[in-house]
């Protein structure tokens, strides 16, 4: 791993710096749910995870109590993480369909995935100063994904913190609203795309699918390339 990023995610596992956040993981970790009572939660702040020369970045709004908060690893324990990882397989991006704790094998090709914030929020549901405090991180992970081209957001609310914490660094002139698929080229030459967040209740209403989330993820890919061979061209 990149030594910078591995730095940043033993800084960001040792955070302490929203007191909110620290004692409700605390609860979960204790209490834990009831099909899980027997297990260790990871009980911490959750990293990102992924290859570190990636083009693509997936991120999420934060880990989910059971899931994330459990397991240690973003996006895993939990439906939306079973859905996303199928769905990833199918797009040759993970060398497996299956995300299930730390130590299960999973890689990512040229694909990093993070949350904006690294704890889980009382009500999924963080305040302001939570999310500055976490901002940093989140500026320093795309700082030293050197080769990032295209983020895709899962579900609008962590497009729309992305797009605010973008503003906070660039005068973004041109309206950008969430539509799933959609793709806005953001000023530091980032392509920024929408989509559903792959949630059990998305999923049950078919307002995201197998299909439609692996299109995104081969359009992504797509985009990637097309970018290096227009970098790279002589």
């Amino acid at each position: 791993m990149n030594i910078k990023l591995k730095n940043l995610n033993k800084t960001i596992v040792k955070c302490k710096k929203c007191p909110r956040l620290v004692k409700f993981i605390k609860k979960v970790s204790t209490e834990k749910r009831k099909q899980n009572i027997d297990e260790n939660y990871w009980g911490k702040p959750v990293t990102g995870f992924g290859d570190t020369n990636a083009k693509l970045l997936i991120l999420g709004l934060a880990p989910a109590a059971h899931g994330g908060t459990r397991t240690g690893r973003a996006f895993t324990g939990d439906k939306s993480g079973e859905f996303l990882f199928k769905c990833l397989y199918k797009a040759k991006i993970a060398n497996q369909p299956t995300s299930l704790n730390l130590k299960d094998g999973l890689k990512l090709n040229s694909t990093y995935i993070t949350n904006i914030l690294k704890c889980v929020p009382p009500d999924d549901k963080p305040n302001n100063t939570e999310l500055n405090n976490c901002s940093k991180y989140f500026d320093s992970e795309i700082s030293n994904l050197k080769k990032l081209k295209i983020i895709i957001t899962l579900g609008k609310v962590a497009f729309d913190n992305c797009l605010k914490f973008y503003k906070k660094k660039y005068t973004i002139d041109k309206k950008i609203n969430f539509k799933h698929g959609k793709s806005y080229k953001l000023p530091n030459n980032i392509t920024l795309i929408p989509s559903y967040h792959p949630s059990p209740r998305n999923v049950n209403t078919k307002l995201i699918s197998q299909k439609m989330m692996v299109s995104l993820f081969n359009k992504a890919k797509k985009i990637s390339t097309i970018w290096y061979y227009r970098r790279n061209r002589v």
